[in-house]
């Protein structure tokens, strides 16, 4: 048999694929579909009491604790709610330090002794449950004897229900904690950092005069990049069914250089499963609003409107299960990995955040003259020193294995972390940090097309800039380091974080001011000359802001192993600590999981291209070797000279490849490093030899004859659909 049936049997079902029965959408328009299986504010206004209900929304809206006595109440109505609409199951969902997604479920029905069954959910069981703390990762907050972890019900973020071919389960967001009372998730330390944005935004907000000053919410909305390839190229990719990459693949002939997929034409089998996240996460209450492709081959983008930071990390939990899921059914395998295929876009995960609440709306919106806001110059200025005091920890927060394959190319911003105003804003920070005052912004004034029936179309202050990893657009900041596999709590609980330290710092300087204008214009300029060394507005891949950021101090650390001492930094521990977000024991966890998800990452992935280097690239290069050998052996003896050039190529490229791996699969690091330095050591070594047989296998297949390949090319996955 042929090394490339494989291939050609994938090409093949490729081609012949039928879409699925389609959805009848006049019947069930998607549009009615909204939250329907979300146990919502409506919901449980119409389930609960008066007073249970009043009970439960203040503490949704204001952040007050929930009043105990109401969980019975609350637990019957949710779990008649989820049988009457066919759930069997319920389970607290739960994110661990891993960054995925956890959950344990248990039926509603119990025996009752007399040959039948009842259903139970009580208002204990809604608040708490008791999965295996030491199970998953916990940095040494849990040895593998102690067990015990418990599951809260947070109340903030609705139950669902998750629907399955042969039944539902109601699915209740939770925070999961040790039995000493340590974060063991991701959630915990967000809701930690919200509550403590809120007590500063709001000392800021009554500096300005305002009298009712509703809760601060941050808030996200995280556009999710994506790959989708048939997954009969999938299955035959032990790499990417593997490791979510591909560690080998040549070059397409064809790559994104023609700039022909971004914004294109959707193809109608990615349109139908397109339609069909986009139904399935509405279900869930969702706001999915954005799809389109994206700049590379294969791949695109959803995005949702903006919600509760805490509501927008479940949801971007849900849309990555969606994703998955949904995919499938069309025949495809959704590829979340940063940087699936070498030499052209990777996926990001832009999350777009602001704060603000329901008295005094966005504090980041600069209105029309943004000099003579004063409100928002102040919390702006609160975001330019935090990332600027504490950009190591907004590297920290991104720093993955994945991830490090990504930043610094095709549009993923650099590993050095600077803040992008635009021009508009620029100029009024340049004139604050000149005198102190601000007395004009540019306009935005009107973009003339030139074609007598267009209109006048209105032009921003400002452009856009993708290289930035945290740029200002509009009314709010994109952080666009984040990595499109990651858990988006995380990010947004640093950012809360260093906010919260910063308005704590200004409300504290203003606070008692005799002169408050005054002050503000002293506190502003102060902010601008320490701190506005992180505003950069220009190309953030070139050479010359690597040089000018060195110049002013910014850190460019481009590895993982050099981002995550961060989180262990005396000054990270105190500012943690001082909000109460994260102990030194967490902060500890959270280092220490962090480093060995990175070498058990690079480690599956140096085992993964031995064994493909050995049992798939080697054997098909040698038989073509030996074909040519034979080819050679052949026409030399019926008396005719033959070319060997091709032969001498694959005979070095077979020898140098064997040697690679060779020298790869004996290579590992001394058991007796630290992990820091065994995650340097690795990342300096492992990942270059890694490399260097990925260079030559490459190399190879773009010799070896077709029909002894068996792992479908890079032109094949990216383009046949």
């Amino acid at each position: 048999m042929s090394g490339n049936s494989v291939r050609l049997d994938a090409i093949s079902k490729t081609l012949s694929y039928q879409l699925p029965k389609a959805i009848n959408y006049t019947e069930e328009p998607t549009g009615k579909l909204f939250a329907t299986n979300v146990f919502s504010l409506p919901v449980m206004k119409e389930r609960l009491s008066k007073e249970v209900y009043k009970s439960l929304e203040k503490t949704i809206k204001s952040g007050t604790p929930l009043d105990i006595s109401a969980a019975d109440a609350i637990a019957s109505a949710m779990k008649s709610w989820a049988m009457e609409k066919g759930a069997t199951h319920y389970g607290h969902i739960f994110y661990p330090l891993t960054g995925l997604t956890a959950e344990k479920n248990d039926s509603f029905f119990s025996p009752d002794n007399e040959g039948g069954v009842v259903s139970e959910f009580s208002g204990a069981t809604l608040m708490q449950q008791e999965p295996d703390g030491s199970s998953f990762p916990t940095g040494g907050i849990r040895a593998t004897h102690e067990a015990r972890g418990y599951t809260a019900w947070d109340v903030t973020s609705p139950a669902y229900l998750v629907e399955n071919p042969n039944g539902l389960t109601l699915t209740i967001p939770s925070a999961f904690v040790s039995w000493t009372g340590e974060a063991l998730d991701k959630k915990t330390p967000l809701l930690r950092s919200m509550k403590a944005l809120n007590t500063h935004a709001q000392r800021v907000l009554a500096l300005f005069g305002h009298k009712k000053i509703g809760m601060v919410t941050a808030t996200a909305g995280a556009e999710q990049e994506y790959f989708l390839i048939d997954r009969n190229f999938y299955m035959a990719r032990p790499d990417l069914l593997t490791a979510g990459r591909t560690l080998f693949g040549a070059p397409s002939p064809k790559g994104q250089e023609f700039e022909d997929h971004y914004f294109g034409a959707i193809n109608e089998r990615v349109q139908a499963c397109m339609y069909e996240f986009e139904r399935e996460l509405f279900k869930l209450g969702v706001p999915v609003k954005t799809r389109h492709n994206e700049v590379a081959p294969a791949q695109f983008e959803l995005a949702p409107v903006f919600e509760n930071s805490n509501i927008a990390s479940d949801h971007q939990q849900l849309v990555m299960n969606v994703l998955q899921k949904v995919s499938a059914k069309y025949g495809f395998a959704c590829l979340l990995h940063e940087k699936p295929f070498a030499g052209i876009n990777g996926n990001g995960k832009h999350v777009n955040m602001s704060l603000g609440n329901s008295t005094q709306g966005n504090l980041l919106e600069p209105g029309d003259n943004p000099h003579s806001n004063a409100q928002f110059l102040v919390f702006c200025a609160a975001v330019i020193r935090a990332v600027h005091k504490y950009s190591t920890l907004l590297r920290a927060s991104v720093a993955s294995a994945s991830n490090d394959h990504r930043l610094g190319a095709n549009e993923a911003p650099p590993a050095i972390m600077s803040i992008f105003l635009g021009d508009q804003l620029n100029d009024v920070f340049e004139q604050i940090k000149a005198t102190g005052d601000a007395s004009s912004s540019k306009p935005s004034g009107t973009l003339t097309v030139g074609v007598d029936t267009l209109p006048p179309l209105p032009k921003h202050a400002g452009d856009r800039n993708r290289t930035s990893p945290f740029a200002f657009t509009g009314n709010k900041f994109e952080f666009r380091a984040v990595g499109s596999s990651q858990s988006v709590a995380r990010p947004i609980m640093i950012v809360n974080t260093i906010l919260a330290e910063s308005l704590d710092y200004i409300a504290t300087k203003l606070e008692g001011a005799a002169d408050f204008n005054k002050a503000v214009q002293v506190l502003l300029k102060e902010i601008m000359v320490e701190h506005g060394a992180i505003i950069f507005n220009g190309n953030g891949y070139s050479q010359e802001w690597h040089e000018e950021a060195a110049k002013r101090g910014l850190p460019n650390l481009k590895t993982t192993p050099e981002a995550l001492p961060a989180y262990i930094t005396p000054e990270a521990i105190a500012l943690f600590e001082k909000y109460a977000i994260l102990s030194h024991d967490e902060l500890e966890s959270i280092y220490e999981v962090a480093l060995e998800q990175y070498l058990k990452v690079v480690n599956m992935e140096s085992n993964l291209v031995v064994e493909m280097s050995k049992t798939i690239i080697f054997p098909a290069a040698v038989r073509y070797q030996n074909q040519l050998a034979q080819t050679c052996a052949n026409l030399k003896s019926v008396g005719y000279t033959f070319d060997t050039d091709t032969l001498d190529k694959v005979t070095a490229l077979v020898k140098l490849l064997q040697d690679s791996t060779a020298a790869l699969e004996k290579f590992k690091a001394s058991e007796s490093l630290e992990l820091l330095e065994e995650a340097k050591f690795v990342c300096a070594n492992t990942l270059p030899m890694m490399l260097e047989v990925r260079k030559h296998a490459d190399a190879l297949e773009s010799f070896v004859a077709d029909d002894l390949w068996s792992l479908p090319t890079y032109q094949e996955m990216l383009f046949i659909k």
